[in-house]
């Protein structure tokens, strides 16, 4: 029996409605020039796409594609492994991006996330819409990246958070703005859309902007460009790269939350100082966040399992609200002198046992070397001795002083 908490597929299942909704859009019919545009989205790059939005806690993801022959079996078997609920839409003929989400009105959010499926922007999606960015009457906040010389891109001006231009292509040489196919949008945002065919970011944005209902946060972080054949191969590569990446390991009580013994039910819960702020820094700095907790209130019986699985999907929201989030969540009910007979035994997932943090290495495509665990006891420490990475105690200076100083140099 292993035990992987809120990432469990029926408990992520079960919260499947509270999570956001992402939408990623891949049109076809020739939008790019060569081969590479003739072929269905490459199933690696759908499959990043779908593991990046599952860490930030995006469970409901609907994809509208303009290629009939896209993989439906693969993908849905890589959704059902991330317990995704994935709607894919194929447009009949070629109405543009904005046409695309009309297809698909009656599936949307109120806020959504959209993406454009051959541009990579490493982007945190949770922070980039945090409630403090929208103001009255906006409808939409795009990612924005810098670019060397703006004579290929559609140009976007910026000024304190806002977007005060959306043009297309009429820039010259030199540094610019554009946009990085990650915006967030509101649904009131479709009944703007007028003709189509109508492409939502010439069509649609530009007049937003110079309404004033635009926001903007600019994101220097890794972008990859693959509407063009002679990238596909460099993408290919590099994708596999931004997978592999180093993790935290977090112990639970004592480390993000205050611990006050078998904490179960959220208004137990007490964060400790910068805990969200910590977690969104790590998320930010390019790792993987992973919870490992002991929870042998379980095999005390002071609660059973679903309430740590119901504790830890709350968190998740919590966190959500602060732009951040945990990747994956391990805990182990077991312990040897229980009460309850099913969980009196030891078990190597049991801190100071390597289990959970070597189930997650085995679940994630973890760069162990640069990996390291926090915790609070030496339990913790043995536990990162054991899975072969460094263990730190967690400081009273605070989880955010810590982790910047020990990510210093990351990105």
């Amino acid at each position: 029996m292993r035990y992987d908490a809120c990432q469990s597929k029926d408990t992520v299942i079960a919260q499947i409605a509270e999570g956001p909704q992402a939408v990623i859009l891949a049109p076809g019919h020739g939008t790019h020039s060569g081969d590479w545009a003739e072929t269905a989205p490459e199933p690696l790059l759908l499959d990043y796409l779908m593991l990046n939005l599952a860490r930030h806690g995006f469970r409901r993801i609907v994809l509208v594609t303009g290629y009939p022959a896209v993989q439906r079996v693969a993908l849905a078997t890589r959704a059902q492994d991330l317990a995704i609920d994935l709607t894919i839409m194929v447009e009949p003929e070629p109405v543009g991006t904005g046409g695309m989400l009309l297809q698909v009105r009656h599936l949307l959010d109120d806020r959504f996330l959209m993406l454009n499926w051959n541009a990579l922007l490493d982007v945190n999606y949770l922070a980039l819409a945090t409630p403090a960015i929208w103001r009255e009457g906006d409808l939409g906040i795009v990612a924005l990246r810098p670019v060397t010389d703006g004579r290929r891109q559609d140009l976007v001006e910026e000024k304190d958070g806002r977007i005060t231009c959306f043009a297309e292509r009429q820039g010259g040489v030199g540094p610019a703005l554009t946009h990085g196919g990650v915006c967030w949008l509101d649904r009131a945002i479709l009944d703007e859309i007028g003709t189509l065919p109508c492409a939502i970011e010439r069509g649609v944005m530009p007049r937003l902007a110079r309404a004033g209902r635009l926001a903007g946060q600019i994101w220097n972080d890794g972008f990859t460009d693959i509407g063009a054949l002679a990238d596909r191969e460099r993408a290919q590569t590099e994708i596999a790269a931004r997978l592999r990446r180093p993790a935290v390991f977090l112990d639970r009580d004592g480390v993000i939350n205050h611990d006050i013994g078998y904490a179960h039910r959220p208004d137990q819960i007490t964060w400790t100082q910068d805990a969200a702020a910590a977690i969104r820094h790590l998320n930010e700095a390019g790792y993987y966040v992973f919870v490992v907790t002991n929870q042998a209130g379980v095999a005390r019986g002071y609660y059973d399992e679903a309430a740590v699985q119901t504790l830890h999907a709350w968190m998740q929201g919590q966190l959500r609200q602060a732009g951040a989030h945990v990747d994956d969540w391990r805990y182990c009910p077991c312990h040897p002198d229980g009460t309850v007979a099913a969980y009196r035994r030891h078990d190597d997932w049991r801190k100071p046992g390597p289990g959970m943090i070597l189930d997650l290495a085995r679940c994630w495509p973890v760069d162990m070397e640069g990996s390291f665990l926090i915790g609070d006891r030496a339990s913790d420490l043995e536990a990162a001795a054991a899975a072969g990475i460094r263990g730190h105690m967690v400081e009273e200076a605070g989880l955010l002083n810590q982790v910047r100083r020990l990510t210093d140099g990351r990105k």
